[in-house]
């Protein structure tokens, strides 16, 4: 990892995404989802059971994607679209070394101002409960505010991990990134992957509920997917992300010189 993880590339990259205009953006989700959780917590019972459903959906399909969307475009696309690229590109760094680098510092920012925020809504959120599977007369089990906290917390950070790696993919793929991003999430995680239970596969939300869900063992969660299926498929598909955006960086061609 030493060999792929550049500190220099890692301290421009940082410097320059988060004095970016853009970077106002990042906290924005996080800052409507804990207002949303603290909105739910003042007026709900504390035996109504939202904190799983409204923390996963929202968190999973929304919170955690859209910012991963802002950052992981961000780290590299922005230096494609301004025209920097091309003397990062003219220096002797490897290409795989620029992927991963670029790729570590969005997984961290992300982590930052997606993952804990999902922490601090669980515990905002004080756990709940859940209507028990194995009982014929809706009862209800308990889910303490840590396990629920933990759960929600360490499949946030999985799915940082694995959404700025398709994120840092498509802005090396495309000029368009952020518009091919924001279809991916608003058509694919959020309406596909929550209405037909087949792409739930390929879905990275459900990638990390299921991961929370093997922690929590909620199902008002409503994972799609089971713990080892979710982590099998987030480890390859982060894999092949990260691979196919070393090549298509590879192949990446200067469109010309500076004058």
């Amino acid at each position: 990892m030493s060999g792929l993880f550049n500190p220099t590339i890692a301290w421009i990259t940082l410097r320059a995404t988060l004095t970016r205009k853009r970077a106002l953006l990042f906290a924005l989700p996080a800052a409507i989802l804990i207002l949303l959780t603290v909105a739910l917590r003042a007026s709900r019972p504390p035996a109504r059971p939202w904190p799983s459903h409204v923390l996963g959906t929202f968190g999973f399909s929304v919170l955690i994607p859209l910012t991963a969307l802002i950052i992981g475009t961000s780290v590299l696309g922005a230096e494609i679209d301004d025209g920097s690229i091309v003397h990062l590109l003219a220096t002797p760094v490897r290409r795989s070394s620029v992927i991963v680098t670029k790729f570590l510092v969005a997984t961290g920012l992300t982590m930052l101002f997606a993952a804990l925020p999902e922490l601090i809504a669980a515990l905002i959120a004080g756990g709940g409960s859940a209507q028990d599977p194995a009982s014929n007369v809706g009862g209800l089990i308990t889910i303490s505010t840590s396990k629920l906290a933990l759960g929600l917390f360490v499949g946030a950070l999985a799915c940082s991990v694995i959404y700025n790696a398709v994120f840092v993919m498509v802005s090396v793929a495309t000029t368009r990134a952020i518009a091919v991003g924001l279809l991916y999430v608003l058509v694919w995680e959020v309406l596909l992957a929550n209405f037909v239970s087949g792409v739930r596969l390929l879905s990275v939300s459900h990638y990390g509920l299921g991961i929370a869900n093997g922690f929590v063992n909620d199902p008002d969660l409503r994972a799609g997917l089971g713990v080892t299926t979710s982590i099998a498929m987030g480890a390859i598909v982060t894999v092949l992300a990260l691979t196919l955006a070393g090549n298509l960086l590879s192949s990446f061609t200067l469109k010309g010189e500076p004058a």
